[in-house]
């Protein structure tokens, strides 16, 4: 069962039922020897799901951390990880566009289709998806933006949306913790 940030994740990025999406793409079966990659199997293409979807661009998230890493330690695993996919850091750093690491772990990278296939079965990998853009006519990805192998200082501004749908979620299918939260603030 996807948890409820993944769940978010999906139907941000993809506007359809996001189990359909879920069982046609990635995910590593969680009794599944990731040290051994998996046969290669053609992915079976439909029309693009939403505009900003072309296969290039993949959104990989991570099982979460164990126990509270700072941020830099968090990007730094995502390097590596994707390192071991395209064989140095230096074009990890090249590839990764995007990360996120404070409400969801994950990142997007730009690389081929077939290099997604090595990546799922990478430690720690839960998921690889295709990415889109968060908006139309805006070319941008969620997350915090990565250039030039660096992370762009934390801003809640690269959450907006999802927290925006999060909280929305949470009004509207439970109330009571709705009304708890806002007793908190």
């Amino acid at each position: 069962m996807l948890s409820s940030v993944v769940q978010n994740l999906i139907r941000r990025r993809f506007s359809t039922n996001p189990s359909s999406i879920f069982s046609r793409y990635f995910c590593c079966d969680s009794g599944s020897n990731n040290s051994v990659l998996p046969e290669m199997t053609e992915l079976t293409r439909t029309p693009v799901l939403v505009e900003g979807c072309d296969y290039e661009h993949w959104f990989v998230v991570m099982k979460a951390p164990k126990g509270y890493p700072l941020r830099d330690e968090i990007v730094n695993t995502y390097i590596k990880t994707l390192a071991m996919a395209l064989g140095s850091e230096e074009e990890a750093k090249k590839s990764i566009y995007s990360v996120s690491t404070k409400y969801y772990y994950a990142f997007g990278c730009k690389v081929s289709e077939d290099l997604t296939f090595k990546i799922k079965s990478l430690p720690n990998v839960k998921w690889v998806l295709p990415d889109s853009y968060l908006g139309h006519g805006d070319n941008s990805y969620g997350g915090e933006p990565f250039l030039d192998g660096k992370v762009a200082s934390y801003d809640d501004k690269y959450h907006s949306d999802w927290i925006r749908v999060q909280n929305d979620d949470e009004s509207k299918g439970n109330p009571k913790k709705a009304r708890g939260k806002q007793k908190k603030q």
